[in-house]
């Protein structure tokens, strides 16, 4: 009797192994055969790549694209897909933007929007537009954020012994070093050639604004595009002629030694005479 217990008993749990481990096939064999569902959609939205400050001019270099939890996107964002970096190049934001932080359409503004001057200026600054011709803009390429140097061209009275009185062609720079602001040019996306600007905002101060109100009065005015990073003689040179309170000029007759050296005589006048 006990042999017979001791053999269903075994038979029981051979049983219960065997059931054990069809169950296992079972349910591997259905977790190999149930499909994957599918990712869920990536959304990324435009983020600084780095600290921008205030005013700063952007580039596509500023920016980046960073995938953004569903749930943390607001409809201020810009998600990726509806404008390229590119697109962004000359805006600017109105605040300080973090490193990696959200880039809103409520924390930028475009050139030519509503307040840009206001958000591009530095405190203290003003903005001026110059207007500009096909060869006084460097052929299209002055951007927003370069820096510029302002000269003038313009005539200059001289009068010489013999009766008669002529005039001499000379170009000076006025202003060193001034930020564009802003651009009124735009890429043909047929020919994919730029398109030459009519006016250039730039960055002064109160007293540079009116150097170059009265320098358009005088003649005209042409922009010199400098480079980002400029040498220490360069500077010095800047410097010296800024402190002076000169900029640098040139002389119709420095260009071409045809023409004669103007008149540099002084009259001294001395009680009821004069001497030359």
């Amino acid at each position: 009797m006990r042999a017979r217990t001791l053999i269903l008993f075994s038979w029981l749990s051979s049983l219960r192994a065997a059931r054990r481990c069809w169950l296992a096939q079972q349910r591997a064999t259905e977790a190999t055969a149930a499909p994957i569902p599918p990712p869920l959609p990536q959304k990324s939205v435009l983020v600084a790549r780095g600290e921008i400050s205030r005013g700063q001019i952007l580039k596509p270099e500023n920016l980046a694209w960073r995938p953004w939890p569903d749930s943390g996107i607001h409809p201020s964002n810009i998600q990726e897909g509806t404008k390229s970096l590119d697109a962004f190049a000359g805006w600017v934001p109105r605040e300080r933007i973090g490193a990696g932080d959200p880039v809103t359409e409520t924390k930028i503004v475009q050139p030519g929007g509503r307040g840009f001057a206001a958000a591009a200026l530095q405190p203290g600054m003003r903005a001026v537009s110059v207007q500009v011709t096909k060869t006084s803009d460097v052929s299209g390429f002055i951007l927003p954020g370069d820096h510029v140097d302002i000269l003038i061209t313009h005539a200059l009275p001289s009068s010489g012994g013999g009766g008669g009185s002529s005039q001499h062609q000379a170009a000076e720079t006025v202003l060193h070093d001034v930020r564009v602001l802003a651009v009124d040019q735009k890429l043909d996306s047929k020919s994919g050639e730029a398109i030459v600007a009519q006016s250039v905002t730039l960055e002064v101060t109160p007293k540079e604004s009116e150097i170059i109100a009265v320098a358009a009065e005088m003649g005209k005015l042409w922009l010199s595009l400098r480079s980002l990073s400029s040498s220490p003689i360069e500077l010095t040179a800047a410097d010296s002629s800024e402190a002076a309170g000169l900029g640098t000029y040139t002389l119709d007759s420095d260009v071409s030694k045809l023409l004669t050296p103007q008149d540099n005589s002084v009259t001294v006048l001395r009680g009821n005479g004069k001497s030359g």
